[in-house]
């Protein structure tokens, strides 16, 4: 289990740098915040302008834009990309434009509406032999909404032979909190993560899906080796629980290990490690209050439940999350990489093992909602802005 944090996050403030201070016990800690010097607003991007951060000068290139809040990507082997909107379109980009038509043969119970609508999306780990595409989503049902699972092959305009692989039960009410981000281990499983739907003390129930992460085999069959496999009061699909609303999730390279990150309430944003059969906590335990200032919990931690490698307070909104693994940024390499909603920017962690040691505020004078970043085959990095508007940004390094 995770002693309490050393660091917990704070916003950017303007464009302040606060360098390392030592902490008592010789624990060292570094507040960044944002680097950029306002060249950028909002849709007033200029391509290729440079910008620096504490390790490398980078450019800023604008691949696409004009997408519906687009909330997840992937890249495919041919270079190409796909990219989902949340209103329930899923676009493709060829030969790095935009293909104005969207992807044909997707559910039809998409359920696009507040948080909800059509969300994740990655590729089978053989994808270059089976096509097949997986969407995560919003689907309507008895009772109301919940997150799904389907997938199909694709044929370069459309997914053929689509199948449901997984329904998060039960359906309810509301229009927040779905979770929704897909990542394959190296095991070949499927991690799902789901929201509590706003019914937070449900997240401590094991009987049902709300406010868990979900592990299943890539044709939505249960894995044997899952930790609540047997048992008679839990859902085998559970890989673990306690969970509020995660909305970003990451395999760490070179291992078998996932992070995820999930929505604090008014402050509380975590991002935790995870781990077979876990309890992390919510609404048991939690760094935040409900917004308005109510309580929702009087404890920070308790036994049996575990503590997050880092907490941000004041809240930045985290979606999207991606481990940093190409060349083009060696100072990079390994860091961990989280989009912020409500603070607008792209946040860095520098980690020593399991642990934060720095942190830095990107981006943060685009002014832009960071919907979702990833680490691309080409070793650039991307990043997708959350609006009606919303558009796909590549960052290279200055120079050759």
């Amino acid at each position: 289990m995770f002693k309490r944090p050393d660091i917990q996050g704070t916003g950017g403030h303007g464009g302040v740098r606060r360098r390392m201070k030592p902490l008592a016990g010789g624990v060292s800690v570094l507040f960044v915040s944002a680097l950029l010097m306002g060249f950028f607003h909002g849709s007033n991007i200029k391509d290729g302008q440079v910008e620096k951060s504490d390790q490398h000068a980078f450019r800023i290139f604008t691949v696409a834009k004009g997408f519906d809040h687009p909330w997840g990507m992937t890249f495919l082997p041919n270079g190409d990309m796909l990219v989902t909107e949340r209103s329930g379109q899923l676009r493709v980009i060829r030969g790095g434009k935009l293909d104005p038509e969207p992807i044909k043969g997707l559910p039809r119970n998409i359920y696009a509406a507040g948080q909800g609508g059509l969300l994740d999306v990655a590729l089978h780990p053989d994808f270059e032999n089976n096509k097949l595409v997986y969407l995560s989503y919003s689907g309507r049902g008895d009772g109301g909404a919940n997150t799904e699972v389907a997938r199909g092959s694709f044929t370069g305009d459309s997914l053929e032979n689509l199948e449901v692989i997984f329904r998060s039960a039960p359906k309810t009410r509301g229009t927040g909190h779905f979770g929704s981000r897909l990542v394959f281990a190296p095991d070949g499983t499927l991690y799902i993560t789901t929201g509590d739907r706003r019914q937070m003390k449900e997240s401590q129930n094991v009987d049902n899906h709300i406010g868990t992460v979900l592990r299943l085999r890539d044709d939505g069959s249960i894995p044997p080796d899952n930790p609540f496999v047997g048992r008679n009061d839990a859902r085998p699909e559970i890989f673990s629980y306690g969970h509020r609303n995660g909305q970003g999730m990451a395999l760490r390279p070179g291992t078998d290990v996932i992070w995820m990150h999930e929505h604090g309430a008014q402050g509380g944003d975590e991002v935790n490690i995870l781990r077979a059969g876990a309890n992390y906590g919510w609404p048991e335990i939690t760094y935040g209050v409900d917004y308005g200032g109510g309580k929702i919990s009087d404890r920070t931690s308790a036994p049996g439940m575990e503590q997050p490698v880092i907490y941000w307070d004041p809240s930045i909104a985290p979606s999207g999350m991606a481990f940093y693994d190409g060349d083009r940024f060696p100072e990079w390499r390994g860091d961990l990489f989280v989009g912020a909603l409500k603070l607008t920017h792209l946040r860095r962690l520098e980690l020593d093992g399991d642990k934060v040691v720095a942190q830095e505020v990107l981006l943060e004078d685009l002014d832009e909602r960071i919907r979702d970043v990833r680490s691309g085959p080409d070793g650039y990095l991307y990043v997708l802005t959350d609006s009606s508007n919303g558009s796909l940004l590549r960052l290279e390094p200055e120079g050759p």
